[in-house]
């Protein structure tokens, strides 16, 4: 459990599962509130992200999954692997979509050599029980004090994904999750201290797809359909009223022709509010 104030950690801003020289690492974020520390989306990168935001992997007490695209979730079984390696003996309770724990019993058969080797050889606690999962629905739950409310947002052909709402003690932090816009995100995030929303630049988009060796339209597709303009998240931010709206799974990511102001010039279109172009490690006080 972590002490001291509250604080959002965004590991990993980039959007989609691939990373390359200069890019951002894909999604994770760190929530430090009302004594918890929550791991939000464990794509890659997060274990190396919890460390460096100075916390260490045993220190983790929950872990919420928004959705089974794999730039959320790949490094779940290792950041367990690593964690139980550093002394976890414990169980941390893993909130995420149905069919979560299939994939962390294919880890475990996956590393199966190693686990029992470690538990003969080494003496360590079983790994399996460690992993506590259970189902993330439309239904309100709480991790200690928090009170979190997910949203089902848009994200096809994804239909089990969510926006999570975590408030505790007046304070409200929501994070979009991947979605594709929507209105009611507006009245769900309504007076955040901070808002983490999801971006995409429509350019950006069609520069990534041309690039692209080993996709088709198909991708372009996807993207288009499934994830939310800045333009748009600035309207999200301002009808919403936020303190504080952070930029994080943009697309594109690490191309030198996109810039910053690039994304500062689509939002402001309509949010005029403090704003955050997320990069790994930024932390937000809310």
């Amino acid at each position: 459990m972590s002490g001291g104030p509250d604080v959002l950690t965004l590991m990993g801003v980039k959007g989609g599962p691939a990373i390359r020289p200069g890019s951002h690492m894909p999604t994770s974020n760190l929530l430090q509130m009302g004594g918890q520390t929550v791991l939000i989306d464990a794509g890659l990168g997060c274990t190396q992200g919890i460390c460096k935001a100075g916390i260490p992997l045993t220190g983790v007490d929950c872990i919420v999954i928004t959705h089974l695209h794999s730039d959320h979730y790949l490094e779940l079984g290792p950041f367990f692997h690593t964690a139980w390696t550093a002394g976890l003996t414990r169980p941390i309770r893993v909130v995420g979509p149905k069919g979560l724990q299939a994939y962390w019993d294919g880890f475990l058969a996956s590393m199966s050599f190693d686990i029992d080797l470690r538990q003969e050889d080494e003496g360590r606690c079983p790994l399996a029980s460690l992993a506590q999962i259970e189902e993330l629905t439309d239904a309100a739950f709480r991790i200690g004090a928090i009170d979190v409310q997910p949203l089902r947002n848009i994200h096809p052909p994804i239909t089990d994904s969510f926006a999570l709402r975590f408030d505790h003690d007046g304070t409200r932090i929501v994070i979009s999750g991947d979605t594709a816009y929507m209105n009611t995100m507006a009245a769900f995030a309504a007076g955040a201290d901070i808002l983490v929303h999801e971006a995409m630049l429509p350019a950006g988009v069609e520069a990534l797809v041309a690039k692209m060796t080993n996709g088709d339209h198909r991708l372009r597709a996807h993207i288009l359909r499934s994830h939310t303009s800045a333009e748009d998240v600035g309207r999200i931010a301002r009808d919403a009223q936020v303190k504080q709206l952070a930029l994080t799974h943009m697309v594109p990511d690490g191309d030198p022709a996109f810039t910053q102001q690039d994304w500062v010039d689509a939002v402001r279109i309509h949010y005029d509010g403090e704003l955050h172009i997320g990069i790994d490690g930024m932390r937000l006080l809310p």
